[in-house]
């Protein structure tokens, strides 16, 4: 019987343990995308924690995909050394890190990307600010080729394997979802040519990094949208990927739209909260023979251990856990069995906008609390 705390490998990457860093928005990186000392801090903080994968913040394949600001760029050649040195700290530490690939499409917003946005289809979502521009072909095939140059970049410079991010309303998931995309040709209609794009860009990143290097990807299972992808269509896309020999898929599902049933849900306060996306994942898992991880909401180490030992999961993927608590991981190895402390209030994020990074107000309210006791009591 598998369980939480043994050794695993993918593809020749040796992970401690079963428990994976799933990617999230540091907002961490320079302007251009650079990453920063504070980057690289944060990361060697989750290896020293014991997780045993980190899956970096989404890294935008060209300027024209990104979303966010101090959004992580691997587009660019000049980065090498500063991604060297982030691959190596986390190395330092025995830790093992992949880089998540992604072209924001239709989210990319036209004050941080440069361009109006590009998508599928010329159609306006929820989920989109902004109206997006038609990809014609020759800007699909570009594309598809910058995924293929950012995984080159990615082995050349240390890391451990790439992620592409086929989840949450991005490129990939936009031409996946009927919502998103109405195209009549060979890229739209049936879940098989819905599916095309997203076997370009596996392929060309599988033919740029080698058959021996791990490419993953977190996919969409369902997109908690009336008209968008369903659990079916997913299983198209892991079917074909898995046949085709990708190494790892993780299974998340919702786009920012999606209200109460989004990627990263609020008042996850009790055990039959979490894990909300473990039926979806092991519909997943029933239907491929590639490792598979279940994202969402796992909070107690129970929960976890029986979504490997019982529900046949391979890894189970965190994120807002381990920003309050980057050792998480080492805690419960340890032997402290309590659940993670997050409360998923979602406060994390908005120091990134505001103060460049992410970090738990929840923690630092409280140390500065005790900080003030203290003083009081001296």
């Amino acid at each position: 019987m598998a369980t939480l705390f043994e050794t695993t490998a993918i593809n020749g990457m040796q992970m401690r343990n079963r428990l994976v860093r799933s990617a999230t928005w540091e907002g961490m990186c320079a302007d251009d995308g650079r990453p920063t000392d504070k980057l690289m801090t944060c990361y060697r903080q989750l290896a020293l924690g014991g997780v045993g994968l980190i899956v970096s913040g989404f890294a935008y394949v060209r300027p024209d995909g990104k979303q966010m600001p101090g959004k992580m760029g691997i587009h660019d050649d000049t980065f090498q050394e500063s991604y060297e040195a982030l691959t190596a700290a986390v190395h330092g530490a025995e830790g093992r890190i992949a880089v998540q690939l992604v072209h924001a499409g239709g989210q990319a917003a036209s004050a941080v990307a440069g361009r109006q946005p590009l998508a599928p289809s010329a159609v306006k979502v929820d989920q989109f600010s902004e109206a997006p521009a038609e990809l014609t072909q020759d800007e699909i095939d570009a594309i598809v080729a910058t995924f293929a140059a950012g995984a080159r970049r990615a082995r050349a410079w240390g890391f451990d394997a790439v992620q592409l991010h086929g989840a949450h309303g991005y490129l990939i998931n936009q031409f996946l979802s009927p919502l998103t995309n109405k195209r009549t040709d060979a890229y739209g209609g049936s879940a098989e040519n819905r599916c095309r794009f997203l076997r370009e860009v596996y392929q060309a990143v599988r033919a740029e990094v080698g058959d021996d290097f791990p490419v993953m990807i977190k996919l969409n299972a369902a997109d908690n949208l009336e008209g968008g992808l369903e659990v079916e269509d997913a299983l198209v896309a892991a079917r074909m990927l898995d046949t085709l020999g990708i190494d790892a898929i993780e299974v998340s599902a919702g786009t920012p739209a999606s209200g109460g049933r989004s990627p990263a849900r609020t008042k996850i306060n009790a055990p039959d909260k979490e894990a909300y996306h473990l039926t979806l994942a092991g519909r997943i898992k029933a239907a491929v023979r590639c490792p598979v991880m279940v994202v969402g909401g796992f909070r107690s180490l129970e929960v976890a251990a029986r979504a490997v030992s019982a529900d046949g999961l391979d890894y189970v993927a965190m994120s807002r856990p381990l920003i309050r608590e980057p050792a998480l991981p080492a805690r419960w190895q340890a032997g402290d069995r309590s659940p993670a402390r997050c409360i998923s209030c979602n406060g994390c994020f908005k120091p990134g906008l505001e103060e460049g990074g992410i970090y738990c107000i929840v923690a630092k309210k409280e140390a500065q609390k005790a900080a003030r006791a203290r003083e009081e009591g001296a």
